[in-house]
């Protein structure tokens, strides 16, 4: 292993390192029951808020379209020993639609739950195919299955423990931002075995911008007065990883 990508190594251990400490050292962290009080609410032709549920189609389409050139055309340069990765990163985007779509139907602790599920596959399999593209194919291919497994447990944990009336998101928020840090280092100190890389980039970008949108949620929709700034959040999010999927198409091995 050269020594920047040592360097790399070393700097996602380490704010793994950090992000575990600082999560251990922190309280349980309950679900804020203010998260389900998006600010527009409105209901069109019999919707319940409209714009938070439709938003989600997006992902859908991105998911679907994904999935139809992996396993129909074969239009993606992809190794194809971690083809399930990418099967598996569409299909949670794919399932983000409805699980997004039916959470904002009715938001609460409940049906937040299949919200978060989808998204959690998604984020696993992308961590997985960021690791076998930049580190190593083989660990990669070999985390697919325990990262997901993680993911999916800090959904049931943070659950079960609110139907305990003593939920803890400290997990699941690890599952969601450490692979978010740790990515740009992989992208930086690692080399990739594909030419092209700035679809991962465009991704953060958007990923960090729908975050903004969903931390500004009332202030967009009082600019805007017809949408929220969750509902743009969505839009944004699919964006990224519809050119996230353009650039699997484009690219090439090195």
């Amino acid at each position: 292993m050269q020594n920047k990508e040592k360097l790399g190594a070393v700097l996602v251990a380490v704010i793994a390192l950090v992000a575990i400490v600082a999560l251990l050292l922190l309280d349980p962290i309950g679900q804020d029951p203010n998260y389900h009080g998006f600010s527009d609410t409105r209901k069109i032709f019999s919707i319940l808020n409209f714009w938070n549920v439709v938003s989600n189609v997006p992902f859908l389409v991105v998911g679907l379209f994904g999935l139809y050139k992996i396993l129909v055309s074969g239009s993606l340069t992809i190794k194809g020993d971690v083809k399930t990765s990418y099967i598996l990163l569409f299909l949670g985007v794919m399932l983000v639609a409805f699980g997004s779509g039916y959470y904002h139907l009715w938001p609460n602790n409940q049906t937040l739950v299949w919200d978060r599920l989808p998204m959690t596959i998604a984020f696993m399999a992308l961590f997985s195919i960021v690791i076998s593209e930049f580190v190593s194919n083989a660990v990669g291919k070999a985390l697919l299955f325990p990262l997901i497994i993680i993911g999916v447990a800090s959904v049931f944990y943070w659950h079960f423990g609110e139907l305990k009336g003593a939920g803890d998101l400290r997990l699941y928020a690890f599952v969601q931002f450490f692979p978010m840090l740790a990515i740009p280092v992989i992208l930086i100190y690692f080399g990739s075995s594909f030419t092209e890389v700035k679809g991962y980039w465009l991704l953060l970008i958007a990923y960090i911008a729908a975050k903004l949108f969903e931390h500004f949620d009332a202030e967009v929709y009082a600019a805007l007065g017809f949408m929220s700034g969750h509902a743009i959040k969505h839009a944004v999010a699919a964006l990224g990883l519809y050119i996230l999927l353009v650039s699997y198409e484009r690219r090439c091995l090195a």
